[in-house]
């Protein structure tokens, strides 16, 4: 399973401070952590197999206190396969355990080479004060070059940036810094989207001295990749739950992973289903391929921008 014997490893160390990965871990200490080695139950190893990772291990730097910390022993080719093999180290006082958790390899120049969300689950409770060696396989999918490479690589936790503001560029030159700043304040407090989860706020809704209804809404996409919207079907109701209008309005929106970007839509006045409407609360719905987004729209009011027209 594992390769003979050999005296140096390969790969580099990462670490991080614990609180970066777990809720609730403490802050990390100024004191030097020793870890030893710990072999998960149902991995069978040879005893030279033990005495390489056990030498290995003991050639570690001590970790600080409450670090997790990849370290990269080696790959190996197979096939269209890269199997990396990696210590994950735990200096806490108690044990961890991961869920699915994206992992990066990055070359010795700091750019990143791959990546690959992992079971990590699989590696079960790692124990206080230890460290574990583990096996990541990387396709030749999960990487961006064939060139991978010998030394000088890690392994490195791919740590969730806070949910931010993604103003498109035209929002960005008309939008005044206020506004802006307006803004940057609300997707803070805001609780950010579960993983994966894409859905809707409203900032503002209001008929237009043409009659038109333009509803400006915030974007909010909290998956891991860019998304865009060529089409965007909407659904608008009042405060007494009518639908007061509908309709799909054709575009080409990006937006970026883990951020939130205002858009505004205008509801030519043909389309509207009431004379009367009461925006005291109001609620935009939309549908997609992932899935459907319901949320109820809060009053946040800010000058509008660019519009879209209906397809």
């Amino acid at each position: 399973m594992f390769p003979f014997f050999k005296k140096k490893k390969q790969g580099e160390d990462s670490t991080v401070q614990a609180e970066q990965l777990f809720d609730g871990a403490a802050e990390q200490q100024d004191e030097d952590v020793h870890t030893t080695l710990s072999i998960h139950p149902l991995m069978s190893l040879t005893t030279e197999q033990k005495y390489y990772f056990q030498y290995i291990n003991n050639e570690l730097p001590p970790l600080k206190k409450n670090q997790v910390s990849l370290s990269g022993i080696e790959w190996k080719k197979d096939g269209d396969r890269y199997i990396v093999t990696a210590f994950i180290r735990n200096s806490l006082d108690q044990p961890i355990r991961f869920d699915h958790m994206p992992l990066l390899f990055i070359g010795p120049d700091r750019k990143v080479i791959g990546r690959k969300i992992f079971p990590m689950n699989e590696l079960g409770d790692i124990p206080p004060k230890s460290s574990r060696p583990w096996q990541f396989v990387f396709t030749t999918n999960d990487l961006y070059t064939e060139d991978v490479p010998e030394t000088g690589w890690r392994l490195a936790f791919e740590l969730k940036k806070p949910h931010r503001l993604d103003l498109e560029e035209s929002w960005q030159q008309h939008l005044k810094e206020e506004d802006k700043q307006k803004l940057e304040q609300l997707v803070r407090s805001l609780t950010p989207p579960n993983q994966g989860e894409v859905n809707v706020m409203g900032l503002q809704a209001l008929i237009n001295n043409e009659g038109n209804l333009v509803v400006t809404l915030l974007i909010r996409n909290g998956s891991d990749k860019n998304i865009t919207f060529e089409k965007m079907p909407l659904i608008v109701e009042d405060a007494s739950g009518d639908v007061i209008a509908r309709g799909a309005f054709t575009l080409q929106l990006e937006v970026k992973a883990n951020t939130s970007k205002p858009w505004t839509f205008i509801f030519p006045k043909s389309l509207l289903q009431k004379d009367e409407f009461d925006f005291s609360t109001w609620r935009a719905t939309f549908h997609s391929k992932r899935k459907r987004a319901d949320v109820v729209i809060s009053s946040f009011s800010l000058p509008l921008a660019t519009n879209r027209s209906l397809s």
